[in-house]
């Protein structure tokens, strides 16, 4: 499920990615697909970046890499292990909402990247977040759960304090917010509700098939039901 619109993005080859909070590597995947760059995800989960890097050897076999070169390290993204203005695009995807402190977090996202450069960060939207939270208690309390639910005033005001500045937003995976609403309401740990494995069934079948039908209804409820609140901003040159 790929959260970020790389059609907005100027990548050439050359370009240096990070991708914090990589997790399984969706979105590692998605840039390593661009030519000759290099892409580098970065998680605190050593079994999250074992999934990914068996991710990306798939894709590396099945050629569907642009020609460029990947890698992976363990990181936190509150102290990042890179140079000052390092990277062409910095890639934080449903990141932010499990920091304490995201404001440390924002600064070091920022540092790293060039200025001039893009960065793109998701958060969950405000309102689909709520009622989550609002329909379980268990989801808002999970282990390394969400801390908090972003306004979309809130995170641009956040990120533009540290030096960039916001110049496109969308919202994303409208079909997903039923899915996770169910969820809360049967309970998010539940494995047994047939209704919700129904949809998840249907939610794969998306994914992987990317039916040209379900895709437009997707995109036509995006504004009203987006689960996802996405937002580019460029670093401010020096």
């Amino acid at each position: 499920m790929i959260t970020v619109d790389f059609s907005r993005l100027d990548i050439k080859a050359g370009c240096r990615i990070l991708d914090i909070g990589c997790g399984t590597g969706r979105h590692t995947c998605a840039a390593h697909g661009f030519k000759n760059v290099v892409t580098i995800g970065a998680d605190l989960s050593h079994e999250t970046l074992v999934e990914a890097r068996d991710r990306l050897r798939f894709h590396d076999q099945l050629d569907e890499s642009g020609g460029g070169i990947w890698g992976l390290t363990m990181a936190n993204v509150s102290g990042l292990p890179f140079k000052d203005d390092f990277f062409d695009l910095v890639i934080c995807s449903e990141v932010l909402e499990h920091i304490s402190e995201d404001r440390g977090a924002a600064s070091e996202i920022i540092r790293v990247l060039k200025p001039g450069q893009n960065l793109v960060v998701s958060v969950p939207r405000f309102l689909p977040e709520r009622i989550c939270w609002t329909l379980s208690s268990e989801y808002r309390n999970s282990d390394n759960g969400h801390v908090r639910i972003y306004k979309k005033k809130t995170l641009i005001t956040l990120l533009e304090s540290y030096g960039v500045k916001r110049w496109a937003l969308h919202y994303a995976h409208s079909l997903h917010t039923p899915y996770w609403w169910l969820k809360c309401l049967v309970g998010p740990n539940r494995a047994d509700a047939s209704l919700v494995n129904l949809y998840h069934r249907f939610l794969s079948w998306d994914i992987m098939e990317k039916p040209e039908l379900v895709r437009w209804a997707d995109r036509l409820m995006n504004p009203i039901l987006g689960k996802s609140l996405v937002v580019y901003f460029r670093k401010e040159k020096k």
